[in-house]
């Protein structure tokens, strides 16, 4: 459970007026929530490696370092934003892959060699990014609360806490999201299992 906490957003607001200390001080308090988020993510990828987490979330790191005028709200938002950048980092590995497996020269992102996607896995995972991109461009509030709740672990009350809406809003926004990423998924033959039995 997210919970608010007044030191994390005091130092949300001093890392995002210049305090480069701040963002330091800040993970250590939401370390077990990242391993948390992390653990979600790495869950269905090849097990017995204990860095896999660790490496998603010093990833997640490096790029949150560079979102620093990010209009911080609270400890789920900064929760929410990091699950975005793990999930961002996991589908451009999965694609990576994918090119260097079709013999293309893309770059290797910067991972610990341990981390490996399936092949099925690889697929759902992009499946379910270009999906959410398309449905973003139509219902973009709706996209957000996908990315609160299915991949940031949120409540309905904390997505609705970030978002600044009802929980009876961000009901109505996940159940409409489910119905059509699924569909979607459906048609890129990607597995939606997951998606729908979130709740």
């Amino acid at each position: 459970m997210v919970s608010s906490s007044n030191p994390v957003t005091e130092l949300l607001l001093s890392w995002r007026h210049g305090d480069q200390a701040a963002l330091e001080q800040i993970v250590p308090l939401v370390y077990q929530e990242l391993r948390r988020l992390a653990h979600c993510y790495m869950n269905g990828q090849r097990p017995g490696h204990t860095l896999q987490a660790t490496a998603l979330i010093n990833e997640a790191y490096v790029r949150l370092i560079d979102c620093q005028q990010v209009d911080w709200k609270s400890r789920a938002h900064f929760l929410a934003v990091s699950a975005r950048m793990m999930r961002r980092v996991l589908v451009e590995f999965a694609r990576s892959q994918r090119y260097q497996k079709r013999g293309g020269g893309a770059q290797k992102i910067s991972f610990d060699e341990a981390f490996t996607v399936t092949p099925q896995r690889r697929h759902d995972l992009e499946a379910l990014d270009d999906a959410l991109q398309a449905f973003a461009a139509t219902y973009p509030r709706q996209s957000q609360v996908v990315e609160l709740r299915f991949f940031g672990g949120l409540s309905v009350e904390e997505t609705a806490q970030v978002l600044q809406v009802s929980a009876v809003t961000v009901m109505r926004d996940w159940q409409l999201a489910k119905v059509c990423l699924a569909r979607e998924l459906k048609k890129r033959g990607a597995y939606a299992g997951r998606l729908l039995a979130a709740g």
